[in-house]
Protein backbone atom coordinates (compact mmCIF):
# COMPACT_ATOMS: atom_id res chain seq x y z
CA UNK A 1 0.00 0.00 0.00
CA UNK A 2 1.31 3.62 -1.17
CA UNK A 3 2.06 5.54 1.37
CA UNK A 4 -1.36 8.06 0.05
CA UNK A 5 -3.10 4.68 0.06
CA UNK A 6 -2.38 4.46 3.87
CA UNK A 7 -2.66 7.94 4.83
CA UNK A 8 -6.35 8.33 2.89
CA UNK A 9 -7.80 4.61 4.96
CA UNK A 10 -6.18 6.49 7.92
CA UNK A 11 -8.84 9.84 7.88
CA UNK A 12 -11.18 7.38 6.41
CA UNK A 13 -10.92 5.02 9.84
CA UNK A 14 -10.74 8.04 11.76
CA UNK A 15 -13.81 9.79 9.82
CA UNK A 16 -15.46 6.44 10.22
CA UNK A 17 -14.87 5.93 14.00
CA UNK A 18 -15.90 9.95 14.36
CA UNK A 19 -19.20 8.99 12.95
CA UNK A 20 -20.19 5.99 14.63
CA UNK A 21 -19.43 7.43 18.37
CA UNK A 22 -21.67 10.50 17.38
CA UNK A 23 -24.41 8.22 15.90
CA UNK A 24 -24.36 10.40 12.79
CA UNK A 25 -25.81 8.97 9.20
CA UNK A 26 -23.00 9.20 7.03
CA UNK A 27 -24.87 12.46 5.02
CA UNK A 28 -21.85 14.33 2.90
CA UNK A 29 -22.47 17.23 5.09
CA UNK A 30 -21.87 15.04 8.44
CA UNK A 31 -18.62 13.36 6.25
CA UNK A 32 -17.28 16.89 5.24
CA UNK A 33 -17.83 17.92 9.16
CA UNK A 34 -15.38 14.79 10.14
CA UNK A 35 -13.43 15.31 7.91
CA UNK A 36 -12.53 18.83 8.82
CA UNK A 37 -12.57 17.99 12.37
CA UNK A 38 -10.17 15.19 11.82
CA UNK A 39 -7.95 18.06 10.26
CA UNK A 40 -8.44 16.50 6.27
CA UNK A 41 -8.77 18.36 3.23
CA UNK A 42 -11.50 17.03 0.78
CA UNK A 43 -12.76 18.40 -2.34
CA UNK A 44 -16.48 17.60 -3.41
CA UNK A 45 -15.28 14.69 -5.24
CA UNK A 46 -13.18 13.05 -2.55
CA UNK A 47 -16.28 13.54 -0.23
CA UNK A 48 -18.85 11.75 -2.23
CA UNK A 49 -16.67 9.30 -2.68
CA UNK A 50 -16.08 8.68 0.97
CA UNK A 51 -19.78 9.06 1.44
CA UNK A 52 -20.01 5.80 -0.84
CA UNK A 53 -17.79 3.97 0.89
CA UNK A 54 -18.92 4.79 4.67
CA UNK A 55 -22.45 4.40 3.80
CA UNK A 56 -21.29 0.79 2.38
CA UNK A 57 -19.57 0.04 5.62
CA UNK A 58 -21.58 1.51 8.25
CA UNK A 59 -25.30 0.76 6.73
CA UNK A 60 -24.41 -1.20 3.54
CA UNK A 61 -22.77 -4.34 2.54
CA UNK A 62 -19.22 -2.91 2.86
CA UNK A 63 -16.76 -3.61 0.02
CA UNK A 64 -19.14 -6.21 -1.28
CA UNK A 65 -21.85 -3.45 -2.26
CA UNK A 66 -20.87 -3.08 -5.44
CA UNK A 67 -21.33 -6.80 -6.38
CA UNK A 68 -24.95 -6.36 -4.51
CA UNK A 69 -25.78 -3.61 -6.87
CA UNK A 70 -24.87 -5.21 -10.00
CA UNK A 71 -28.01 -6.51 -11.14
CA UNK A 72 -26.53 -9.82 -13.02
CA UNK A 73 -25.29 -10.97 -9.49
CA UNK A 74 -27.60 -13.45 -7.78
CA UNK A 75 -24.92 -14.83 -5.43
CA UNK A 76 -22.11 -13.87 -3.48
CA UNK A 77 -19.79 -16.38 -1.57
CA UNK A 78 -17.24 -14.73 0.36
CA UNK A 79 -15.44 -17.53 1.34
CA UNK A 80 -12.26 -15.68 3.30
CA UNK A 81 -10.68 -12.00 2.81
CA UNK A 82 -9.44 -12.27 -0.35
CA UNK A 83 -11.88 -15.52 -1.78
CA UNK A 84 -15.21 -13.73 -2.91
CA UNK A 85 -16.93 -15.43 -5.71
CA UNK A 86 -20.27 -14.36 -7.35
CA UNK A 87 -22.85 -16.14 -9.55
CA UNK A 88 -23.80 -13.49 -12.94
CA UNK A 89 -26.02 -16.55 -14.31
CA UNK A 90 -23.23 -18.28 -15.83
CA UNK A 91 -21.86 -20.37 -13.16
CA UNK A 92 -19.54 -19.19 -10.19
CA UNK A 93 -16.80 -16.51 -10.53
CA UNK A 94 -14.07 -15.16 -8.57
CA UNK A 95 -13.86 -11.47 -7.94
CA UNK A 96 -11.04 -9.41 -7.39
CA UNK A 97 -12.72 -7.91 -4.25
CA UNK A 98 -11.03 -8.07 -0.87
CA UNK A 99 -11.77 -7.41 2.89
CA UNK A 100 -8.92 -6.09 5.18
CA UNK A 101 -8.79 -9.80 7.14
CA UNK A 102 -10.69 -12.17 9.03
CA UNK A 103 -11.83 -9.69 11.34
CA UNK A 104 -13.20 -7.52 8.99
CA UNK A 105 -15.75 -10.26 7.45
CA UNK A 106 -16.62 -11.11 10.83
CA UNK A 107 -18.00 -7.86 11.52
CA UNK A 108 -19.64 -7.14 8.29
CA UNK A 109 -21.01 -10.70 9.15
CA UNK A 110 -22.08 -9.73 12.38
CA UNK A 111 -23.95 -6.45 11.59
CA UNK A 112 -25.74 -7.77 8.35
CA UNK A 113 -27.34 -10.04 11.23
CA UNK A 114 -27.68 -7.96 13.86
CA UNK A 115 -30.05 -5.64 10.86
CA UNK A 116 -31.81 -8.53 10.68
CA UNK A 117 -32.80 -8.94 14.26
CA UNK A 118 -30.64 -11.93 15.20
CA UNK A 119 -27.93 -13.00 17.00
CA UNK A 120 -24.34 -14.05 15.44
CA UNK A 121 -21.46 -14.47 17.99
CA UNK A 122 -19.56 -17.23 19.68
CA UNK A 123 -22.48 -18.36 21.55
CA UNK A 124 -24.51 -18.56 18.36
CA UNK A 125 -21.78 -19.11 15.53
CA UNK A 126 -24.72 -19.20 12.76
CA UNK A 127 -27.51 -17.38 11.19
CA UNK A 128 -29.41 -17.35 8.18
CA UNK A 129 -31.79 -14.06 7.73
CA UNK A 130 -33.59 -11.88 5.18
CA UNK A 131 -32.15 -8.27 5.49
CA UNK A 132 -32.36 -5.20 3.09
CA UNK A 133 -34.50 -6.08 0.07
CA UNK A 134 -35.18 -9.38 0.70
CA UNK A 135 -31.57 -10.24 0.39
CA UNK A 136 -30.99 -14.20 2.23
CA UNK A 137 -28.22 -14.05 4.72
CA UNK A 138 -26.17 -16.94 5.48
CA UNK A 139 -23.08 -16.60 8.03
CA UNK A 140 -21.24 -19.04 10.25
CA UNK A 141 -18.36 -18.28 12.29
CA UNK A 142 -15.65 -20.15 13.66
CA UNK A 143 -15.12 -22.81 15.36
CA UNK A 144 -17.95 -24.12 13.11
CA UNK A 145 -16.46 -22.58 10.16
CA UNK A 146 -12.86 -23.83 10.58
CA UNK A 147 -11.09 -21.36 8.44
CA UNK A 148 -12.56 -18.32 9.22
CA UNK A 149 -16.03 -16.73 9.04
CA UNK A 150 -18.04 -16.75 5.66
CA UNK A 151 -20.78 -15.22 4.16
CA UNK A 152 -23.54 -16.48 1.78
CA UNK A 153 -25.98 -13.63 0.72
CA UNK A 154 -28.56 -14.93 -2.04
CA UNK A 155 -30.05 -11.50 -4.02
CA UNK A 156 -33.63 -11.38 -5.68
CA UNK A 157 -34.04 -9.93 -9.21
CA UNK A 158 -35.56 -6.64 -8.69
CA UNK A 159 -38.54 -8.41 -11.15
CA UNK A 160 -39.39 -11.53 -12.46
CA UNK A 161 -38.30 -12.66 -15.75
CA UNK A 162 -41.06 -12.97 -18.16
CA UNK A 163 -41.96 -16.12 -20.07
CA UNK A 164 -40.35 -14.77 -22.98
CA UNK A 165 -37.02 -13.48 -21.78
CA UNK A 166 -36.35 -17.41 -20.30
CA UNK A 167 -36.84 -18.83 -23.83
CA UNK A 168 -34.45 -15.86 -25.23
CA UNK A 169 -31.62 -17.16 -22.51
CA UNK A 170 -32.43 -20.65 -23.37
CA UNK A 171 -33.75 -21.70 -20.27
CA UNK A 172 -37.01 -22.75 -22.07
CA UNK A 173 -36.61 -25.36 -24.94
CA UNK A 174 -39.19 -25.89 -28.40
CA UNK A 175 -42.46 -25.77 -27.36
CA UNK A 176 -41.79 -25.43 -23.57
CA UNK A 177 -43.47 -22.18 -23.31
CA UNK A 178 -46.57 -22.97 -24.66
CA UNK A 179 -47.02 -26.56 -22.54
CA UNK A 180 -46.22 -24.07 -19.46
CA UNK A 181 -49.38 -22.28 -20.38
CA UNK A 182 -51.31 -24.80 -20.75
CA UNK A 183 -50.37 -25.72 -17.18
CA UNK A 184 -51.16 -22.21 -15.51
CA UNK A 185 -54.36 -21.90 -18.14
CA UNK A 186 -55.68 -24.97 -17.08
CA UNK A 187 -55.12 -24.20 -13.65
CA UNK A 188 -53.30 -27.46 -13.42
CA UNK A 189 -51.55 -28.45 -9.68
CA UNK A 190 -47.79 -28.84 -9.67
CA UNK A 191 -44.54 -29.08 -7.94
CA UNK A 192 -41.05 -27.53 -9.51
CA UNK A 193 -38.45 -29.55 -8.57
CA UNK A 194 -34.87 -29.17 -8.96
CA UNK A 195 -31.38 -28.50 -6.94
CA UNK A 196 -30.16 -25.58 -4.94
CA UNK A 197 -29.14 -22.65 -7.89
CA UNK A 198 -30.93 -24.22 -10.29
CA UNK A 199 -33.63 -21.32 -10.91
CA UNK A 200 -36.61 -23.11 -9.34
CA UNK A 201 -37.12 -19.47 -7.83
CA UNK A 202 -37.09 -17.84 -11.22
CA UNK A 203 -39.06 -20.53 -13.20
CA UNK A 204 -41.95 -20.05 -10.96
CA UNK A 205 -42.04 -16.46 -10.72
CA UNK A 206 -42.18 -16.38 -14.50
CA UNK A 207 -44.90 -18.77 -14.61
CA UNK A 208 -47.13 -16.86 -12.05
CA UNK A 209 -46.69 -14.04 -14.15
CA UNK A 210 -48.87 -15.88 -17.08
CA UNK A 211 -51.96 -16.36 -13.90
CA UNK A 212 -54.96 -14.64 -14.77
CA UNK A 213 -54.68 -10.66 -13.29
CA UNK A 214 -58.18 -11.74 -11.95
CA UNK A 215 -56.87 -14.39 -9.77
CA UNK A 216 -55.56 -13.54 -6.46
CA UNK A 217 -52.34 -15.28 -5.40
CA UNK A 218 -51.08 -16.04 -1.45
CA UNK A 219 -47.42 -16.81 -1.51
CA UNK A 220 -46.16 -18.71 1.37
CA UNK A 221 -42.27 -18.61 1.61
CA UNK A 222 -39.72 -19.46 4.37
CA UNK A 223 -37.88 -16.29 2.65
CA UNK A 224 -39.92 -13.96 0.51
CA UNK A 225 -37.80 -14.76 -2.78
CA UNK A 226 -40.82 -15.01 -5.49
CA UNK A 227 -41.45 -12.09 -7.62
CA UNK A 228 -44.34 -12.74 -9.71
CA UNK A 229 -45.19 -9.46 -12.54
CA UNK A 230 -48.79 -9.98 -11.21
CA UNK A 231 -51.72 -7.14 -10.21
CA UNK A 232 -52.80 -9.30 -6.84
CA UNK A 233 -49.92 -10.72 -5.00
CA UNK A 234 -50.10 -11.25 -1.18
CA UNK A 235 -46.43 -12.66 0.41
CA UNK A 236 -46.56 -14.21 3.83
CA UNK A 237 -43.30 -15.09 5.59
CA UNK A 238 -41.85 -17.67 8.22
CA UNK A 239 -40.30 -16.16 10.93
CA UNK A 240 -37.83 -17.75 13.32
CA UNK A 241 -38.12 -17.60 16.59
CA UNK A 242 -36.08 -14.52 18.65
CA UNK A 243 -32.89 -14.84 21.00
CA UNK A 244 -35.44 -15.69 23.74
CA UNK A 245 -36.76 -18.43 21.72
CA UNK A 246 -39.83 -16.56 21.15
CA UNK A 247 -42.09 -15.64 18.03
CA UNK A 248 -41.63 -17.84 15.51
CA UNK A 249 -44.50 -18.50 12.72
CA UNK A 250 -43.73 -21.74 11.01
CA UNK A 251 -44.39 -22.92 7.27
CA UNK A 252 -47.25 -25.09 8.41
CA UNK A 253 -49.03 -22.01 10.21
CA UNK A 254 -48.61 -19.61 7.26
CA UNK A 255 -50.13 -22.39 4.68
CA UNK A 256 -53.08 -22.67 6.82
CA UNK A 257 -53.42 -18.91 7.36
CA UNK A 258 -53.47 -18.85 3.78
CA UNK A 259 -56.17 -21.08 3.07
CA UNK A 260 -58.68 -18.21 5.45
CA UNK A 261 -56.94 -15.45 2.53
CA UNK A 262 -59.39 -16.80 0.21
CA UNK A 263 -56.73 -17.68 -2.23
CA UNK A 264 -57.49 -18.36 -5.84
CA UNK A 265 -53.72 -19.49 -5.98
CA UNK A 266 -51.89 -21.47 -3.19
CA UNK A 267 -48.37 -21.31 -3.79
CA UNK A 268 -45.75 -22.91 -1.45
CA UNK A 269 -42.16 -20.76 -2.16
CA UNK A 270 -40.47 -24.00 -0.93
CA UNK A 271 -41.80 -27.48 0.97
CA UNK A 272 -39.42 -28.50 3.25
CA UNK A 273 -41.32 -29.65 5.91
CA UNK A 274 -44.48 -31.06 7.14
CA UNK A 275 -46.25 -27.67 5.46
CA UNK A 276 -45.98 -29.95 2.66
CA UNK A 277 -49.30 -32.04 3.89
CA UNK A 278 -50.93 -28.66 4.33
CA UNK A 279 -50.19 -28.25 0.68
CA UNK A 280 -51.55 -31.46 -0.37
CA UNK A 281 -54.40 -31.20 1.53
CA UNK A 282 -55.17 -27.75 0.01
CA UNK A 283 -55.06 -28.77 -3.24
CA UNK A 284 -57.69 -31.63 -2.42
CA UNK A 285 -59.99 -29.22 -0.90
CA UNK A 286 -61.07 -27.31 -4.39
CA UNK A 287 -57.89 -25.07 -4.06
CA UNK A 288 -57.14 -25.88 -7.54
CA UNK A 289 -54.14 -24.26 -9.70
CA UNK A 290 -51.55 -24.97 -6.22
CA UNK A 291 -48.59 -25.14 -6.68
CA UNK A 292 -45.07 -25.20 -4.86
CA UNK A 293 -41.06 -25.69 -5.18
CA UNK A 294 -39.56 -29.06 -3.54
CA UNK A 295 -35.47 -30.02 -3.69
CA UNK A 296 -35.65 -33.34 -5.77
CA UNK A 297 -32.79 -34.71 -7.83
CA UNK A 298 -35.22 -35.93 -10.40
CA UNK A 299 -39.12 -36.05 -11.01
CA UNK A 300 -38.79 -39.97 -10.08
CA UNK A 301 -37.21 -38.95 -6.54
CA UNK A 302 -40.58 -36.59 -5.94
CA UNK A 303 -42.60 -39.50 -4.04
CA UNK A 304 -40.11 -40.82 -1.93
CA UNK A 305 -39.42 -36.69 -0.96
CA UNK A 306 -43.06 -36.20 -0.30
CA UNK A 307 -43.42 -39.30 1.69
CA UNK A 308 -40.21 -38.28 3.49
CA UNK A 309 -41.83 -34.55 4.43
CA UNK A 310 -45.53 -36.11 4.90
CA UNK A 311 -43.78 -38.68 7.64
CA UNK A 312 -42.47 -35.49 9.83
CA UNK A 313 -46.54 -34.21 10.62
CA UNK A 314 -47.17 -38.31 10.97
CA UNK A 315 -48.66 -39.15 7.85
CA UNK A 316 -47.93 -42.52 6.54
CA UNK A 317 -46.18 -42.85 2.43
CA UNK A 318 -49.53 -44.70 1.73
CA UNK A 319 -51.80 -41.76 2.73
CA UNK A 320 -49.18 -39.25 1.24
CA UNK A 321 -48.96 -40.91 -2.25
CA UNK A 322 -52.90 -40.87 -1.65
CA UNK A 323 -53.20 -37.57 -0.99
CA UNK A 324 -50.24 -36.56 -4.27
CA UNK A 325 -51.77 -39.13 -6.62
CA UNK A 326 -55.62 -37.24 -6.29
CA UNK A 327 -53.35 -33.74 -5.93
CA UNK A 328 -50.88 -33.25 -8.47
CA UNK A 329 -51.26 -33.19 -12.17
CA UNK A 330 -47.30 -32.14 -12.91
CA UNK A 331 -43.74 -32.30 -12.14
CA UNK A 332 -41.33 -29.65 -13.53
CA UNK A 333 -37.59 -30.04 -13.26
CA UNK A 334 -35.16 -27.95 -13.32
CA UNK A 335 -31.30 -28.11 -14.12
CA UNK A 336 -28.37 -26.43 -14.00
CA UNK A 337 -26.14 -27.58 -17.28
CA UNK A 338 -22.29 -28.23 -17.26
CA UNK A 339 -22.11 -24.71 -18.58
CA UNK A 340 -23.97 -22.79 -15.87
CA UNK A 341 -27.42 -22.07 -17.31
CA UNK A 342 -30.63 -22.89 -15.96
CA UNK A 343 -33.29 -24.50 -18.08
CA UNK A 344 -36.48 -26.87 -17.65
CA UNK A 345 -35.29 -30.60 -18.44
CA UNK A 346 -38.31 -32.11 -17.85
CA UNK A 347 -42.08 -31.86 -17.48
CA UNK A 348 -43.46 -35.13 -15.51
CA UNK A 349 -46.88 -36.38 -15.33
CA UNK A 350 -48.26 -38.30 -11.92
CA UNK A 351 -49.42 -41.77 -12.63
CA UNK A 352 -51.71 -43.20 -9.88
CA UNK A 353 -50.79 -47.20 -9.35
CA UNK A 354 -52.82 -48.37 -6.47
CA UNK A 355 -51.71 -47.03 -3.27
CA UNK A 356 -48.52 -46.07 -4.90
CA UNK A 357 -47.86 -43.47 -7.47
CA UNK A 358 -44.83 -42.73 -9.92
CA UNK A 359 -44.06 -39.99 -11.91
CA UNK A 360 -43.79 -40.48 -15.47
CA UNK A 361 -41.60 -38.19 -17.76
CA UNK A 362 -43.79 -36.95 -20.27
CA UNK A 363 -41.62 -34.16 -22.11
CA UNK A 364 -37.73 -33.81 -22.10
CA UNK A 365 -35.68 -31.49 -23.64
CA UNK A 366 -32.03 -31.69 -24.21
CA UNK A 367 -29.11 -28.62 -23.70
CA UNK A 368 -29.34 -27.82 -27.26
CA UNK A 369 -33.63 -27.33 -26.33
CA UNK A 370 -34.46 -30.14 -28.80
CA UNK A 371 -37.86 -31.74 -27.27
CA UNK A 372 -38.76 -35.54 -27.13
CA UNK A 373 -41.70 -37.14 -25.59
CA UNK A 374 -41.95 -39.59 -22.95
CA UNK A 375 -44.17 -42.95 -21.57
CA UNK A 376 -46.25 -39.64 -19.76
CA UNK A 377 -47.74 -37.57 -21.95
CA UNK A 378 -50.87 -38.95 -22.50
CA UNK A 379 -51.76 -39.19 -19.43
CA UNK A 380 -50.72 -35.20 -19.23
CA UNK A 381 -52.42 -34.37 -21.73
CA UNK A 382 -55.53 -36.57 -20.18
CA UNK A 383 -55.38 -34.61 -17.05
CA UNK A 384 -54.70 -31.24 -19.01
CA UNK A 385 -58.13 -31.67 -20.58
CA UNK A 386 -59.94 -33.17 -17.12
CA UNK A 387 -58.80 -29.56 -15.81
Amino acid sequence: MSTRAATDRALTDRVRQRLVVATSAPTPAAVAAAVRAEGGVLGDVAVHRLVGELRAELIGFGVLQPLVDDPRVTDVLVNGPAHVWVDRGIGLERVDVEFVDQADVRRLATRLASAAGRRLDDACPAVDARITGGIRLHAVLPPVSVHGPLISLRIPRARAFSMAELEANGALGAGASAWVSALIDSRAAFLLTGGTGTGKTTMLSAMLGLVSPEHRLVLVEDSAELRPDHPHVVQLEARTANVEGVGEVSMRELVRHALRMRPDRLVVGEARGEEVVDLLGAMNTGHEGGCGTLHANSPADVPSRIAALAATAGMTREAAMLQMGSALDAVLHVVRGADGRRRLQHIAAIEQQGSDLSVVLALSWDAAGSCRAGPGLATLTKRLAQR
